[in-house]
Order: C-alpha cells, then structure tokens, then sequence
C-alpha cells in the first residue's frame, strides 16, 4: 500500500551493515512512549495514539523496518499535519451482517484504523467461527502483519490485505504502464508451542522502502529487484525515484513466475478494494499521469478465523505444534543454518530487541531526536551501541 508497503515473507532481509557496526539501542518501552506522545501531540486520541505507536515500533522490533519509525517523520507526520489524514477520525458503519462488516474510515490513520478493524472481525469470530471487516477511506497502515498477529492473541488466524488505492507502480507481466500498488499481505496463525507463522509481504520482489533504503545507504541493489522500460535489471536504486526504473513481480520474470506475484497482487486488490470500495490502482486512463495524491482511499481486508469453533482447540494446538515442530526439525543441508519459517525469526528479535533495546541507525536516531526537539519532548536515552539481531 504506499510508499513502502510490506518487507520480505521471510523476516531475513538484514539491515544495512555499514550501518549496523554503528547503530544505536534504545529501550523499547521509552521508544513507544515516544512514539505515542508524538502521535498525541498531532491530535490523535490517548489510546489510538498508543495502538498507533505500537503498531509502528513492531517494524523494528521485527526487522521491517522499511515499516518501522523510519516512516514517522517521512510519511505519517506528514500524512497528519497535511490534512490528508484526520487524527481525530471515527470510522462508520457502512454494512453489518454479524459476521461481515464494512467500514468507512474517514481518513484515520491506519496504524490504528486496520487494528480496531481486526478487533473487531476477532470479536464476530468469537459469536460467528468467522469474521470479516471491510474498510474503505483509509490510509497507509504499516505492518500487515502487525495487524494479522493481532488475531493470533485470541488464538485465531488473522488475514489482513491492503491496496494501495489510486498507486500504479507496478505494470502487468508484458505491460508498459504500472497498474498496481505493491499490495501486501499477512496471514498469522497460533503454532502450538512454537513461535506463530507469520507470512508478511509485499507482492512485489521486494517494497519500496527496501529501495529507497539502498538509495540513501549508496548501495547498488541485486539484478532482479527493478527493470528498465526494456525489461533490463537495474542496479541503481536511484532510478526507481528517477522514473527509470519500475519494480517486479515477485517471480521477476514470466518465465519464473512472475504471473504468481502479479495474481497475487490482484488477489489483494480485488479483496481490498473491491469488495470495500476504495480506490483502485488499474483505471481506464491509467497510462496517464496518477492524480495527486494517489495513495489516499486505501482499502482493507481483516479476517479472523476461530479454529476453536470448528475443532477442539486442545487438538488444534497439538496439531499445530506437530505442524510447525516438524518444519524446524528438517535436516538442514548447512547445520549452522536450521530451517526456519516466516515468523520464527521475528519473535526471536522481537524477544531480543524489547530486553535490550531496538536498533536505529545513526540516520534514524537523528531523525527522531529532531522530531523530539520539534516536538518539545525528551528523546529515550541510549542503552548501548551495536550487537543488532
């Protein structure tokens, strides 16, 4: 959805090591502290400046930070204090048939907006086995699946899809102007006693913001991330922002399966948008410039499912343990690196980074050290420098 929709299924994507020698920790509970009083101070309500706030920091907790507190000042300041957004937004009922409902958020922040929404699709499940929020009028909700996870608390699996309303940025597989958004996805579920699977991801090779992250790191990124108008990989992330290049599919090409990302990107925009009513990326014009401000009227998907309403949840939970036990004991090919699945490397940063403080980058730190001085607030101490997970 926006500018920096989802990071890679895996959660490996490391950050930058250049910068990584010379990162700064900060305690996490100061951190979201900070981060809800400066979402305070921008008019939000106290509690979802605060689901707002958390919703942000699970980027660095988790290793997505292309969704993390790199986008504060970038974009949902900005986003606030343009009026795009309204701090003080009450989303509508539109439809509500028990188990389905649709949500006309009104332009609320989606940090919060997509996690009330997922509340609620949880307490439908509870009545109904099932339950599905639709949202329209939104905005640029971070993590997806800081909003599927939120399912997995009540021992429910979460879907969340976002679009990314009138954004073309990726043409189809053969064509010549970009149709889509980066349209990502989450699905998280309980595994027993293990860590919970959480697949979150872009559609795209890669999201935006892991380009744009080379670019002002000076990094060349790998062949395969963008194409020039021929279909050539380009190498230079500064082109993405040139207008010189365009982002892939993932599969990259269609002999690799570029179709799979391409379809799965419909997929998204078909359950986000269409079925809510929110702005679609492929218009009959859409070889023309976008509109201003194409990134408004984002559209949601939340699903809870409740297992428990179907099976027992005992035997759900044991199946679930010998699903995932089974992934993590398969005979690797490197014994120094065990098979893992989306999720298990999260909880493991998560668990590491909320005892001994979240990594910034020197960038980052500034950043946001600027933000508390405009802000008239106190930045949270350093605990130590270096050691990132």
């Amino acid at each position: 959805m926006p500018p920096t929709p989802a990071a890679p299924a895996t959660g490996r994507a490391p950050d930058a090591g250049a910068e990584r020698a010379a990162e700064v920790r900060v305690p996490y509970g100061p951190l979201l502290t900070f981060t809800t009083e400066v979402l305070r101070a921008r008019g939000l309500p106290d509690g979802r400046a605060a689901t707002a706030a958390e919703a942000l920091c699970h980027g660095d907790l988790t290793g997505f930070t292309t969704h993390g507190l790199t986008n504060l000042a970038r974009l949902y300041l900005p986003l606030l204090d343009s009026g795009r957004c309204d701090p003080r937004a009450e989303p509508e009922t539109v439809t509500d048939t028990g188990a389905a409902v649709l949500l006309d958020a009104h332009r609320g922040l989606g940090l919060w907006a997509a996690a009330e929404a997922m509340d609620l699709a949880v307490a439908r499940a509870r009545t109904h086995g099932i339950g599905m929020v639709s949202v329209r009028g939104g905005t640029h909700f971070g993590c997806a699946g800081f909003h599927a996870l939120r399912a997995v608390a009540h021992g429910m699996i979460g879907l969340a899809t976002a679009n990314c309303g009138h954004q073309r940025l990726v043409p189809p597989p053969g064509g010549a102007a970009p149709m889509l958004g980066t349209n990502p996805l989450a699905l998280a579920a309980p595994a027993g006693d293990h860590p919970p699977f959480t697949l979150d991801m872009s559609t795209t090779v890669v999201p935006t913001g892991r380009i744009r992250a080379a670019a002002r790191a000076g990094e060349t990124i790998p062949p395969g991330w963008l194409a020039d108008a021929d279909g050539a990989p380009v190498t230079d992330p500064a082109a993405y922002d040139r207008g010189e290049a365009q982002l892939r599919w993932l599969g990259g090409d269609p002999e690799h399966g570029a179709h799979k990302g391409f379809g799965l990107g419909l997929l998204v925009e078909v359950l986000s948008a269409l079925v809510s009513g929110s702005g679609v990326g492929p218009q009959p014009a859409a070889g023309k410039k976008p509109t201003a401000r194409p990134d408004d009227d984002v559209g949601y998907f939340l699903l809870a499912v409740a297992p428990a309403a179907l099976r027992s949840p005992d035997a759900f939970a044991t199946a679930a343990t010998g699903l995932f036990g089974a992934l993590l004991d398969c005979p690797p090919h490197d014994p120094g690196d065990p098979v893992r699945y989306p999720g298990w490397h999260e909880q493991r940063r998560t668990r590491e980074r909320t005892a001994h403080g979240v990594p910034l980058t020197p960038a980052l730190h500034a950043e946001l050290r600027a933000v508390a001085d405009a802000a008239g607030l106190a930045f949270p101490a350093a605990v130590r420098c270096g050691g990132a997970v």
